[in-house]
Order: C-alpha cells, then sequence, then structure tokens
C-alpha cells in the first residue's frame, strides 16, 4: 500500500476519532443513575451527567410491581432539571450535594478533556501543513500530538468512572445503580481511534527501511507519493 493511501485512511480514522471526543466532551451522557423506588403514586429522581453538568429528571410511579426496583429506565417522561457543577459557575444558586462527593474528580476530568482537545487542535495544524508538498516531517508531530489526545482521554474516562463509583458509594447521594452511557461510549471509542492513528502516523512518517540485508538506508530508492 502506497504511503498516500496510508496518510489517507489514517487521516479518516482520527477525523472519526475527533468527532467522537468532541462529542464526548460537550455532551452529558457519560453515566446513568438510579435510585431505589420504595412508594408509588410519587416521583423517583434519575438521573445523568458529564464533565460540566448534572441532569435530574424526575419520573413519575404508578405501577406497584416496581416497588423495590430502580427507577427509570430515563427515557420516560418526566420533568428535566439541569445545572451546572457549581466550581464552574460560581456563585450559581443550585445544589451542590452531589458535587460534594465528586468535585475534585471532576475537576481533574474536565481539565484532562480539555487538554485531549488541545493535542487534537496541534495535531490537526500539522496535518494541515503537512498537505503542502514536501513537509512530510509535520506526520511525526501529528501523530505523537494525536498519540497524545488519546491518552489524555482514555484518563479522563477513568477519572469519571472513579467520579461515579464515588457517587453511588457515598451516604450523601440517593442512587444504588448507574450504567455508563453514550458519551462514556464517545469517549472510549475516542481513544482507541486517535491512540491508534497517532501511532500510525509515527510509523509511516519513519524512514523507509531497506529491501534487503545488504543495503543501507541511503542506498534505498525514496518513496513516490
Amino acid at each position: 500500500m502506497k504511503k498516500e493511501t496510508k496518510t489517507k485512511i489514517l487521516f479518516f480514522v482520527i477525523t472519526v476519532g475527533s468527532v467522537c471526543m468532541l462529542t464526548a466532551v460537550v455532551t452529558d451522557h457519560w453515566a446513568v443513575l438510579s435510585p431505589r423506588v420504595e412508594h408509588v403514586n410519587t416521583t423517583c429522581e434519575a438521573a445523568h451527567f458529564g464533565l460540566w453538568r448534572l441532569c435530574k429528571k424526575h419520573i413519575y410511579i404508578e405501577d406497584k410491581e416496581l416497588i423495590g426496583k430502580v427507577c427509570g429506565p430515563i427515557s420516560l417522561p418526566g420533568e428535566m432539571n439541569c445545572s451546572y457543577f457549581r466550581h464552574f459557575t460560581p456563585g450559581e444558586d443550585s445544589e451542590i450535594f452531589e458535587v460534594k462527593t465528586q468535585r475534585e474528580y471532576n475537576i481533574s476530568a474536565a481539565a484532562i478533556a480539555i487538554f485531549s482537545l488541545l493535542f487534537m487542535i496541534l495535531g490537526t495544524l500539522c496535518v494541515l501543513g503537512s498537505l503542502r508538498k514536501g513537509k512530510d516531517y509535520l506526520y511525526k508531530p501529528a501523530g505523537m500530538f494525536f498519540a497524545f489526545a488519546g491518552l489524555c482521554a482514555i484518563i479522563s474516562v477513568e477519572v469519571m468512572r472513579q467520579s461515579v463509583k464515588r457517587m453511588i458509594e457515598s451516604e450523601e447521594t440517593i442512587w444504588i445503580e448507574y450504567y455508563y452511557s453514550w458519551s462514556f461510549a464517545c469517549a472510549c471509542t475516542g481513544f482507541v481511534l486517535l491512540l491508534l492513528s497517532g501511532i500510525g502516523l509515527l510509523v509511516v512518517s519513519m524512514p523507509h527501511m531497506p529491501r534487503n540485508p545488504w543495503e543501507t538506508c541511503m542506498d534505498t530508492e525514496p518513496e513516490q507519493i
């Protein structure tokens, strides 16, 4: 396979991975939290949250068979109330008891996710610069930046996973069950695609290896792009 074809495939994978990571950062469906239903003819409070805010949905329960089960699913109709975490909007009068159990985790996860976006931007600038003739040397820094973006993505995912675990285990919250939602899946997908494509660009940027054992790198013919 020619070098030009390889780079086109890698650029496509990078684009998909970047879109997935950006979607994960700006959406708030990383995890869905549910309490246990204890009464009927009343509402239970399920929630979903991301890096920046937490959304609660009050779901009306009228079926006695749901007693003892978890509230939800979150897709059921109900009144939705979303509030940004206090450490991002100081002075906002919102309920913050959830933040007490995971403030440090969310700050860390959001900051690391922003670093991932910055590395993606730097990698994209290098890719755009490499499109000019004779600028193939920019593949190497581009690959490094995208690989770093992937590593930041998985670190942010792990921090958020610990955040969810801490919220469930805390006695200050009502939620007892959780599952990871599509924003979390987007972040994981972004990690895999960005890391692999970044490594791929680094491999493509390496000098052409000799075809025969007795050749040196200087003796080989340059690749035709």
